[in-house]
Order: C-alpha cells, then structure tokens, then sequence
C-alpha cells in the first residue's frame, strides 16, 4: 500500500492515514477495524464477493479486518446512517400509513 494513502473510515467518516491501515488497525475515533472491505476502493455491493477485483479471495464479514492483498483504501466509504424519521416515513409512503 502507498505510504502516502488517506481515505476515511467507513463507520464515522473520520479521516484516516497509510498507519490507520494496519492489518489489525483501528480508527483513532470509533474504534472500528480499518483494514476492511467496507474501507477498501474494489468494494462495489452487488459484484460477486461484492469486489471489482475478480481474483480476490472471498471474504465473508465486509466489516472484520482481512488479509486481503488488493485492499487500497477508499476515499468515499462512508455512508452517513439514516435519519430514524426519514426511515419511517418512506416507510408509510411505501406501506400507505
């Protein structure tokens, strides 16, 4: 991995260095593994084993540190968490509440 390589965590969207990337690494902040595929570029829901690299080993737990040799750290991974009344109200949309 690139000495220089940044990103942010996927959990709490607090930025992150190459050191915060360590195979058992933690974000300084909350404390949730960084070395994950939720944190990695290649990780794309939806893709077989939910990565663009076709080769990869597949990884069960997208949120546990893995061993994964193609793992580059993602600029964009973190996804803020719903608001609990956003939810609920698409929720009656959809159920016509």
């Amino acid at each position: 991995m690139n000495p220089n390589a940044s990103g942010i965590c996927w959990a709490c969207g607090a930025r992150l260095v190459a050191v915060d990337y360590a195979r058992e690494g933690e974000c300084p902040q909350c404390r949730k593994q960084t070395h994950v595929c939720r944190n990695c570029r290649f990780f794309e829901p939806g893709r077989p084993n939910d990565c663009q690299e076709p080769v990869a080993e597949p990884v069960t737990d997208k949120q546990r540190a893995n061993f994964c040799d193609y793992f580059e750290p993602a600029s964009d991974s973190h996804q803020p968490a719903a608001d609990a009344d956003a939810l609920r109200a698409a929720a009656d949309r959809l159920f016509d509440i």
